[in-house]
């Protein structure tokens, strides 16, 4: 697993990962996803390119569902995780419809890091991998990304609710869009998350700050 080009100047990658990197590798479980793509969030999209976050816990541990995007499965994956078809409810409820399938690649080309705090998991066990010190990544991606421009910050659920700390305000002095609900997950997403449109009050944010709004319907 070679650190992503864009991110690699991370002290983390100096720091912390050689240790990470070595546990995974002990580690004789299925462990998910594979190697080629648990930096595929960060591949996708260069920190100075980010518009906006939305922050998830671990991939989904169901083989064939994760490949390295927060909430985003694999296009042929039916039925649904239970928390993306809920983000699809509100997708539908906000701006009238959803994509076709699970695949949100699309939304990361358009500068939305679809980012998991933690991005390895064992095969069936949810939060397998959650003290081997992934965190210390995303604290500093948020750090990074958010000292770059402002920002649209989607924090679903107290875990994600717990990490706006380590967002910074922006080198320009403008301020970041910050929303904060409960979790899609189906304990949660009636308490807060159904009817909170995120994503037209996201488009809405960036069309006054005069930048392209986010395509989240049609690849």
């Amino acid at each position: 697993m070679t650190p992503p080009a864009n991110w690699a100047h991370l002290a983390f990658f100096e720091t912390r990962w050689p240790k990470l990197q070595a546990q995974i590798l002990a580690d004789r479980r299925d462990i998910l996803p594979p190697a080629e793509q648990r930096f595929a969030a960060l591949e996708r999209v260069a920190p100075q390119d980010v518009r906006v976050v939305i922050l998830g816990q671990d991939p989904y541990p169901t083989p064939g569902h994760a490949h390295g995007l927060s909430f985003s499965v694999e296009p042929d994956v039916r039925p649904l995780p239970r928390s993306l078809n809920n983000i699809f409810k509100e997708l539908r409820e906000d701006l009238g419809t959803a994509p076709e399938t699970g695949d949100l690649r699309f939304w990361a080309d358009q500068g939305v890091l679809l980012l998991n705090t933690v991005l390895t998991v064992p095969a069936g066990e949810a939060n397998g991998h959650k003290a081997l010190g992934w965190q210390d990544l995303t604290h500093e991606v948020l750090a990074e990304v958010s000292r770059q421009r402002p920002c649209a910050f989607l924090l679903w659920g107290k875990q994600a609710q717990t990490l706006a700390p380590h967002i910074q305000a922006p080198k320009d002095g403008a301020e970041h869009l910050m929303i904060e609900t409960a979790h899609p997950s189906p304990l949660s997403a009636r308490r807060g998350f159904f009817g909170s449109r995120p994503f037209s009050k996201i488009n809405t944010w960036l069309a006054d700050r005069g930048e392209r709004q986010i395509n989240w319907t049609h690849p």
